[in-house]
């Protein structure tokens, strides 16, 4: 994850703007400007960290943002302490030493993204191990927050998930939405290898039957999205992709939860989609605790 990257530095600009931190009326009205403080934040449960980096880099941002703050940040961790690493509760996460002004202007937008990005990565991390040892993959979708997509989808490899569309220009995925507007799955997918230029994007086409699965293939779908399939008819499409005259890649989606995506996963699916990994991550417990420097 480059931090430093524009995309990156809009989303902390805009964080920190909506809390108007540059404002904080409650610190400048009770502390010395020129005091200092050290800020240690740390994981109030068991999770798998993700966005370790927006700490330090938070605090540049607001740095640039107000040239009036005295001083200039410290981050400290430890080196077993990333991205990706599982977290026991009570863990510090990184010290923060700067100006007591800085530290507390920044604490909630730094919070907020460490324990979101983190809930992501936990929940994330429980679906890949509940998979281990089969050929699927853990896959998310497009249902992530407004504007924070790409941190989203960076905390799901933190959790050791795969990253599916970034975006609608990102691959081709002819849903039954688009089918219906074009006169069927046949016709959509006809459609889509004509207008096609080269090999790429794959084109993938979501079916809800094995009736459909057979039109898509039929009209030279490259991928299938099984959506909604019991464990049962997975395992039938899969049995019959299996016997196709070329490799097709199959995912499926909705309703897996933890408690059966193992089934799922013993069905030979290579992946397996599952929105609830970024539209429902609860966020982990953190806290920072601030002392004078």
């Amino acid at each position: 994850m480059d931090w430093n990257s524009r995309r990156i530095t809009a989303i902390l600009e805009n964080a920190l703007a909506e809390d108007r931190a540059t404002r904080d009326t409650t610190t400048s009205a009770v502390l010395d400007p020129r005091q200092r403080a050290t800020g240690t934040i740390f994981v109030k449960q068991d999770c798998v960290l993700a966005g370790l980096g927006a700490v330090k880099r938070v605090l540049e941002v607001f740095e640039n943002m107000d040239p009036t703050v005295v001083g200039h940040s410290e981050v400290v961790s430890h080196p077993e302490v990333f991205d990706g690493v599982r977290m026991p509760d009570g863990r510090t996460v990184a010290v923060i030493r700067h100006n007591a002004r800085a530290v507390l202007a920044t604490e909630r937008v730094i919070l907020n993204l460490l324990q979101r990005m983190s809930g992501v990565a936990t929940i994330t991390r429980k679906f890949a191990d509940a998979v281990a040892g089969t050929r699927a993959r853990i896959l998310d979708t497009r249902k992530t927050m407004p504007g924070l997509r790409i941190l989203d989808k960076y905390a799901v490899r933190c959790g050791g998930g795969y990253n599916a569309r970034q975006d609608l220009a990102d691959g081709m995925l002819i849903k039954l939405n688009h089918a219906v507007l074009c006169g069927g799955i046949e016709a959509a997918v006809e459609k889509a290898v004509r207008q096609r230029v080269g090999v790429e994007p794959r084109i993938q086409v979501e079916i809800k039957t094995l009736q459909e699965m057979d039109q898509a293939l039929h009209a030279g779908a490259e991928s299938l999205l099984l959506e909604g399939m019991s464990v049962d008819m997975v395992r039938e499409a899969v049995s019959r992709v299996s016997r196709y005259e070329r490799p097709v890649p199959v995912e499926c989606s909705g309703g897996v939860t933890l408690e059966n995506v193992r089934a799922y996963a013993e069905t030979g699916a290579d992946y397996i989609s599952i929105g609830a990994l970024t539209h429902s991550a609860t966020a982990v417990n953190m806290s920072m605790k601030v002392l004078p420097a």
